[in-house]
């Protein structure tokens, strides 16, 4: 971004929803990933999805040593209802 960015007045509103509407994106990613984790049987993509999962949790909010925790300890049933808590 240089610095005298113009944003169109289409652009603008893009951006004004996404930040208006950022904790259901937030929500709706952490719910995809606890899914995925369900379902997933390959153990690289797990721990991709972990990872994603940590950075998720992290920028919505939750307390780092809860995430920490439940990372850690790759329980999924904690990861949903840490989910539930926050949303």
């Amino acid at each position: 971004m240089g610095k005298d960015q113009y944003f169109t007045p289409y652009q603008k509103g893009v951006v004004r929803r996404y930040y208006e509407h950022r904790d259901a994106l937030v929500h709706q990613k952490l719910a995809e990933i606890v899914s995925d984790l369900y379902l997933c049987e390959d153990e690289k993509k797990a721990e991709r999805l972990w990872k994603s999962a940590r950075t998720a949790l992290l920028n919505a909010g939750a307390p780092k040593p809860r995430v920490e925790t439940v990372i850690a300890s790759r329980d999924l049933e904690r990861l949903a209802a840490l989910l539930a808590e926050l949303f």
